[in-house]
Formats: structure tokens, sequence, C-alpha cells
């Protein structure tokens, strides 16, 4: 299947590589009433199909599939397949085909059949797959619902149940994923009768796929030649994942569909997999995600040497030289001392909620209560043997700012103003001053009200950004 997949893509490539000539690349936009475009004025114009029409220009045909109160599921109340709509896609022969349904099959009339959902997804997506021209088909995440009513489209239901299914159908057929849900969750004033996107939320939906119709990938790359052997693979939220050990430490690797331009990553520093919205972001925009656990360590020498060993066996299979660093919490710690001791395989940090003042957390010498257990660990990492030397111990990301800012990578922290367990007072805002007086670029996201958790963005797209810029 990943074989035949990747014919598919190719076809596309070539497609669009004669984009200037008399054919037109055809897209096919597939889905429910809000492909359609219901609720939103001038439909024709405005729904997120016509708006990407008007992006693309003349080279492109875009047609709008969408049909109002439609199902994926066969046995739902409402069939896309049993659909006029269904047959004219097909009769279209789509160069690529996007897919967005699921919303209406959280409906109680559906329910009884979900277990049915990933089979009749794959049975469609095949029915693209084997036309003659072999059109390459990718799978949106249905938007949020923002409405309370159960007896309808349920929320709830979209967001445990039909979300992780069309990540796993993407996971198994090996098509390509992009996550709106994430995208417009922040957004509920976008959404005027809480389930149809208005005419500014089909905006951000054409754009997002406009963006990933424009990424430039690398379909020969893979780091499959470092992976061991006995390496287990995992379902990442849709993308394929490799957990094996390395220097007798648990060492991950999440792959894109296709690397992008370049083999870009992020590197996870702790707590892998939670509050993973950034990292899937990345991920559809060509990005790997690696991590290699040194937690507890702090970023003494030995977790440095390790992280040493596994930076020269990524970019020795090709990827790119310098990493996008990413701290959650006591992450922070690791990032910086990375960064400190190798500046120059940095591209840029983004540290959430991060410690960057030991004393603070997990000392607890002042507003933080701290963690005796993770402080003493701390003195043993780094072989003090009295409290004064880890008191004064300095080696600490606001200790080494200078350095960090004379490097010249830019840095983004996400930070929770109420955090009462990593102090901003006595980490970022003592950091970020003296980040500025180096001369150093920091960017700061205030989370009003907002304590040590939740970490990072229900909407990463801020992240995202800041991310892509540096690339």
């Amino acid at each position: 299947m990943k074989l035949m997949h990747r014919s598919f893509v190719l076809v596309f490539i070539f497609i669009s590589l004669m984009s200037y000539s008399q054919s037109k690349i055809r897209i096919a936009c597939v889905g429910n009433s809000i492909t359609f475009g219901a609720t939103i004025n001038n439909r024709e114009s405005n729904s997120y199909p016509a708006q990407l029409a008007a992006m693309f220009g003349e080279n492109y045909e875009v047609r709008n599939f969408g049909k109002n109160g439609a199902t994926l599921l066969r046995k739902g109340n409402y069939p896309y397949r049993t659909c006029p709509e269904y047959t004219q896609a097909i009769e279209f022969q789509p160069d690529l085909v996007f897919i967005k349904l699921g919303t209406n099959d959280s409906k109680p009339v559906n329910r009884p059949f979900l277990n049915e959902f990933m089979q009749d997804y794959k049975d469609l997506i095949t029915s693209f797959q084997r036309l003659p021209n072999h059109p390459k088909v990718v799978l949106l995440l249905p938007v949020p619902s923002f409405t309370t009513d159960t007896l309808g489209i349920t929320a709830k239901v979209i967001n445990e149940n039909i979300l992780p299914m069309v990540r796993q159908t993407a996971y198994e057929t090996g098509c390509e994923l992009i996550n709106l849900y994430n995208l417009l969750i922040e957004s509920p004033l976008l959404f005027p009768d809480k389930i149809h996107p208005d005419e500014k939320g089909a905006t951000i939906i054409a754009g997002r796929i406009c963006e990933y119709i424009h990424l430039k990938t690398d379909l020969k790359f893979s780091l499959s030649k470092i992976l061991p052997k006995d390496a287990n693979t995992f379902n990442f939220y849709g993308f394929q994942g490799y957990d094996f050990i390395f220097k007798n430490k648990n060492a991950k690797i999440v792959t894109p569909r296709y690397a992008a331009k370049g083999h870009p990553w992020v590197w996870r520093a702790r707590f892998w997999g939670h509050e993973p919205q950034t990292d899937i972001a990345l991920l559809e925009r060509g990005f790997h995600v690696v991590y290699c656990d040194v937690s507890e360590l702090f970023g003494n020498k030995e977790a440095l040497s390790i992280w040493n060993d596994y930076y020269n066996l990524l970019t020795g299979a090709g990827l790119a030289k310098k990493a996008v660093m990413e701290g959650m919490s006591r992450g922070g710690v690791y990032v910086y001392r990375w960064a400190a001791n190798y500046p120059k395989r940095v591209t840029a940090v983004y540290a959430d909620a991060p410690v960057l003042d030991l004393k603070s957390w997990p000392g607890g010498k002042g507003q933080s209560k701290g963690n005796p257990e993770s402080w003493e660990a701390f003195k043993l990492d780094f072989n003090f043997e009295t409290e004064n030397e880890a008191v004064t111990f300095n080696g600490n990301p606001v200790d080494l700012t200078k350095k960090l800012a004379k490097a010249g990578f830019p840095m983004l922290h996400v930070v929770g103003d109420a955090d009462d367990v990593v102090p901003v007072s006595e980490n970022t805002t003592i950091f970020e001053q003296k980040i500025r007086e180096a001369g150093g670029t920091i960017q700061v996201i205030h989370k009003p009200g907002i304590g040590h958790h939740p970490h990072s963005l229900l909407n990463p797209q801020p992240i995202v950004d800041f991310i892509m810029r540096t690339q």
C-alpha cells in the first residue's frame, strides 16, 4: 500500500510540474455541508473549495463535491457514496482528493455503526485511488463542533471517537492528514451556528490546504537505515513512529509522510507525547520528531554525551544539521544546556513553561514549593556534596544567556502567568530580560490566569508560525 501511495504522489508531482500546460490540475473537495459551504453567504464564492480555487488560479480546477448532511458511514442516515456528488467526484477524475467527512456520523442515529467507520473510510479512499490516474487522497480531520446538543452532531463524539478513527485510518492507509480540528478549536466565533464555519473559517481551511499543496518535499528520504531491527512501531496520531533503545535509553522517532526539503526536525527533550499538538502540526509540514530519554539528568555531562551521539546518528542519516529544540517544563533546562554547548546545532528553541533556574524548581528557594526528591537527584547528577554547591551552580539557563544570545537563534516561550510550580517571575521573566540585554531574540506568549498546566496552545498555529519562520 505504501509503495502504491508513493506512486500516486509521484504522478501528482509530475502533473504539478506541467502547471503551465493546457492540462489543469484537478482537485476534488469531498465532504458534507461544511465543504458545501452551508450557512455561508454566497457559498459559490466563499466556501472553502471556492476560496481554494481563487488562491490557485487558472492552472487548477477545484470543484466542490460537498453534500449537506452526508455521512461517511454506509449505514448512516445519509451515506455520501449514495449521493450524486460522489458519482460526480469519481467522474471528475481528480488528481488530488481532499476528504472531510465524519461530523454527521456523530449523530445518535449513526453511532451504532461507528465500529464500521474505518472500513467504510478505507473503501471510500480505495474507490478514488483505483481511478485510472491514481489520485492522491488526503484526509481532513473534522472541524470542532461547539454545540452542547447531544441529540444531533455531538462535540464529544467527534473528539473522542471520530478524530482517533480518522487518524488510525490515515495511519493504516498511508494517506496524508491535515488537522483542521486544532486549527479552529480556539475560534468559536467563526462558527455562527456552532457547527459550520463562516467565510473567515473557510478562508483558514483553504489557506491551510493551499500551504499543504505548496509544501516542497523529498520523496526519497528515509531514516529506515538507522533503525534497529527490533524497533517497535507505533501510531503517533496518524504518523509512523519507531520506539527503540539507544545507549541504554529509550529513543523515539516519528516520521512525516514525506520529509520537507532540507529534512527539518524537532527534538522533544522531555515528556514525550504530552500536549502533542505542535509536534503533530510540524509532522504535517514534513518535520521529523525525535526523542531520547535522558530524564532527571538535568543536562549534565552524561546527558549531553548521549545526546551528542544521538545527534550524530540522526544527522549522519541525513536530518538537517540544526534542530528545533522543544523544552517543556524541566525540559527547558535540557534544551538550553544543550544549546549553550552546541549552539551551531540549533535553529530555534520553543520552551513551554520552562524551568530556567534550578534554585526555583526543584530547589524551592523562592516562590515555588519545589521538589525535594528532584533537587537531590540534581545534586547527585552534578556531584554536589553540599547544599551551597547546588545553590551557587552557575550552569542554569539564566546563567547562560550571554552565550545563548550570541548564538543568534530565535527563542519562543509559552507560559502561564499563574504558574506557581515554575513561577514566570523566577524563570522566563529573568531569562527574557537577560537575553534582550545581551542582544538576543526572544518572544514570549503569556496565558493569563493559566498555571503550569495545560502546556502548549490548543491551536498551536502561533508556535508553528514561529518555527516555520526559522526554516
